[in-house]
């Protein structure tokens, strides 16, 4: 846009200078025209009152000095057929003069001057001076080079004023294109410094009002989200009851282990519910420590459904840029699609290796019946609400969105021993862990 109005501004101004200056130079060289046509009429009117009553010697003597004095050539043609001073061709424009009519007559290499000087005896004199081209155009080409200048240096000018216009108009909108992006990165706390002409800063104005009301919606939304996951507690809390008064010690500890898992998952819904939006830095955690957790957790109803667990994890601690609970929820919505879409006594691997430029894959293979085989696409499952299976069809999609927070990606496909593949890919948190 600043290039643009520059050059709009610079047509502009180039159309303005030469409507005026084109004009200008023209007048001009009509003006030094007229200026050196003046001053060699001027020159010879002298002779005129000698022509008519001095004798053809002093006439001679007094046009070659009026000659000399001027630079240019004078001559007189007496009506005797006599030519003095200058000698010079009697021209059809001098036997035009004789007939007693004084004249200007253009030449292709100057002009003519010519003098009709009535009252001799003998008839008509004609005094003739010639100025050529260099005379008439003198001091006209240096007159056009100050035109010129002058043109370049108000272009230039106007130009200067242009770009500072231009960034006046661009800066602020180039401000509010940055915070517009920011806001889509979902910085709730970017806001617009009003600007720049009325226009814009209204629109930084209405651009600050919309992502304070962004953040009052998603606070809200958070709060509310926050609301429906603490009202399970209530009957997490009557279950817990009723698995304590269980008579079986060993169901009792389970049923009991598994009322903890789902409190812990409601508890980090709602730390998660109002985490968004915060300003802080983004959080990691030890991917290492979270799958070898939620698999022991889900280790103990595969051994009730009679499926083979097999775990591989890289050594040593694996930092990924996702919290605890994310990574979580992504690897029992995986762990969860294999005990929904599987039959019992399926085997599951569940795999952890490091990525060359940091971060982790994860990679979830069942040895189950694999995808639809109606499916032409494996991608299409990893669209929200999409199921081959009658189910909700967030569970891909939870693992998906989390995959592309943390900078990699979700990948799904069938395996060579004919099952289903699920690879995310976690990428490496942004500050080192201490």
């Amino acid at each position: 846009m600043r290039r643009r109005l520059t050059l709009l501004v610079a047509a502009t101004m180039c159309l303005v200078l030469l409507a005026f200056l084109v004009p200008l130079a023209v007048l001009l060289r009509g003006v030094a025209a007229d200026r050196a046509v003046v001053a060699a009429g001027a020159d010879v009117q002298g002779l005129v009152p000698l022509v008519g009553t001095a004798d053809p010697g002093s006439l001679r003597l007094a046009a070659e000095q009026v000659g000399a004095a001027a630079r240019r050539p004078v001559t007189v043609f007496l009506p005797d057929g006599s030519v003095l001073g200058t000698p010079a061709p009697r021209t059809d424009g001098v036997r035009l003069a004789a007939r007693g009519e004084s004249l200007t007559v253009a030449r292709p290499d100057g002009r003519e001057i010519l003098v009709a000087v009535q009252g001799r005896p003998d008839g008509t004199a004609v005094i003739r001076t010639f100025v050529p081209d260099a005379e008439l155009t003198r001091g006209v080409y240096r007159s056009w080079l100050v035109l010129a200048g002058l043109g370049v240096a108000l272009l230039l000018l106007g130009l200067a004023v242009a770009d500072r216009l231009a960034r006046a108009l661009v800066t602020p909108i180039t401000e509010l294109a940055e915070v517009s992006h920011r806001l889509a990165r979902a910085e709730l706390t970017a806001r617009a410094r009003p600007s720049g002409p009325a226009e814009l800063r209204q629109v930084a104005s209405g651009l600050n009002h919309l992502a304070g009301r962004i953040q009052e919606l998603l606070r809200e939304e958070r709060e509310q989200v926050a609301d429906l996951s603490h009202r399970l507690r209530t009957p997490l809390t009557s279950l817990r009851l009723e698995s304590e008064s269980l008579a079986d010690p060993h169901e009792a500890a389970r049923l009991t282990a598994r009322v903890d898992a789902v409190e812990r998952a409601v508890t980090g819904l709602i730390r998660q519910a109002r985490r968004r939006g915060d300003s802080g830095g983004e959080q990691s955690c030890d991917a290492t420590a979270v799958v070898r957790e939620r698999v022991a957790f889900w280790s103990v109803l595969a051994e009730d459904t009679g499926r083979g667990v097999t775990l591989d994890l890289a050594d040593g601690p694996l930092p990924v840029r996702l919290p605890a609970d994310e990574l979580a929820a992504v690897l029992d919505a995986l762990l969860g699609n294999v005990f929904a879409h599987t039959p019992d006594g399926v085997g599951f691997t569940v795999t952890l290796t490091r990525r060359a430029g940091g971060g982790a894959l994860l990679t979830v293979v069942d040895a189950g019946p694999g995808l639809p085989a109606a499916l032409v696409d494996p991608a299409a499952l990893v669209q929200r609400g999409a199921s081959a299976a009658g189910s909700t069809g967030l569970g891909l999609d939870i693992a998906r969105r989390a995959a592309r927070a943390s900078g990699g990606r979700l990948e799904l496909s069938a395996d060579a021993g004919g099952g289903a593949r699920v690879a995310v890919a976690l990428g490496p948190p942004v500050l080192a862990p201490a």
